[in-house]
């Protein structure tokens, strides 16, 4: 007898990337995280922070960090929600408005495998719609779905594309359903989908401060939408989701756009290099406006470079699923640290 619904005996929980003991020497370069620290006003805010807003509650409404982020992006304040990181506002998501087969959970693949892993756990069925070679949304397929909730990546991962503003607008008033826009890794983009929120009223637009304010550790992520969608995500959530802690930083960090994009522009041109790199070395390098490449193994050999680079104690990702078995996703890291990539992988290829 299991102690466990029917739906969470059968799925598969989510794997995250391998996070090394600390104290272990390692060039990370398997989960995405910004290779800068975070601003200085953030460390700043956490010297400064006072051990009394411990003993309490912290607010529900995360209302500093909300006037943050409202005055960052010139959105009102009461268009955002705040999440546990970007993928506390997934699970609500999923659980707000997914459910069995009338309310499916829709999405492209190969993407974010999350969406999977919270949908089963919501026993909702699941349409993953296929990219294809080119990585264009297969927007048809998607609008005929027709699901409670559609995910759309952009940029997506493991394969670093964006999705074109008409083809997002296109999906959102052709399905009736809502329409989350995950943007991850918009900060490393060049466009955003922000203003579709405005647009409609389906439109849920999610950022984290994961990746562009290298605050991984912390877990503080927000929404845009319109209030009334808003309304009953707010049924939904925790009341106290977002500590204290996350509140003080995250403002801190989003106040600090100068520093967030000198580190951003770091990373492109980190990127860069590292593309061209990576093709010299006969790797097809898939574009990405994430911080992480795509890339294709020469003569199919991309999981035994990646156990290679593991011994050697180089991280980077693998994916056993279809369409990813031939290839690696890189992190883009410090200068240093792809250098040592590209000095490693030069030497596996040569043997």
């Amino acid at each position: 007898m299991s102690y466990f619904r029917p739906a969470i005996d059968e799925m598969t929980g989510y794997v995250p990337g391998e996070q090394p003991q600390p104290g272990t020497k390692v060039i990370k370069l398997n989960t995405n995280e910004n290779p800068y620290p975070p601003s200085p006003q953030v460390i700043a805010a956490l010297q400064n922070f006072e051990g009394e807003h411990l003993r309490r509650y912290p607010d529900p409404l995360a209302t500093e960090f909300c006037q943050a982020v409202s005055e960052a992006l010139d959105v009102p304040e009461n268009w955002i929600i705040v999440g546990n990181g970007s993928d506390d506002l997934l699970n609500l998501l999923v659980r707000a408005c997914a459910e069995g087969r009338d309310r499916a959970v829709v999405y492209p693949t190969p993407t974010y495998v999350l969406y999977r892993t919270l949908s089963a756990i919501q026993a909702a069925t699941v349409m993953e719609i296929p990219y294809p070679a080119s990585w264009q949304l297969p927007i048809e397929p998607l609008i005929a779905a027709n699901g409670a909730i559609t995910f759309v990546a952009s940029p997506n991962s493991p394969s670093g594309h964006s999705v074109p503003l008409p083809a997002l607008r296109e999906l959102a008033q052709s399905t009736s359903g809502i329409v989350v826009i995950d943007e991850a890794y918009v900060d490393f983009a060049e466009f955003s989908a922000l203003p579709l929120v405005q647009e409609f009223d389906n439109v849920i637009v999610l950022r984290t401060l994961s990746k562009g304010y290298s605050l991984a550790g912390l877990r503080i992520g927000f929404g845009i939408a319109n209030p009334q969608l808003l309304a009953n995500l707010f049924k939904v959530k925790d009341s106290y989701n977002v500590d204290a802690i996350a509140i003080a930083l995250g403002a801190a960090a989003v106040r600090d756009q100068a520093y967030k994009i000198s580190c951003i522009e770091k990373v492109k041109a980190s990127r860069t290099q590292l593309k061209k790199d990576l093709a010299a070395l006969g790797f097809t390098v898939h574009d990405s406006h994430g911080n992480f490449v795509l890339v294709t193994a020469p003569q199919d050999k991309a999981e035994v470079i990646y156990l290679a680079l593991k011994a050697r104690g180089i991280l980077v990702r693998y994916f056993k699923q279809v369409g990813l078995t031939d290839k690696l996703r890189i992190s883009v890291g410090t200068d240093a640290a792809n250098q040592s990539l590209v000095t490693a992988l030069a030497d596996l290829l040569s043997e």
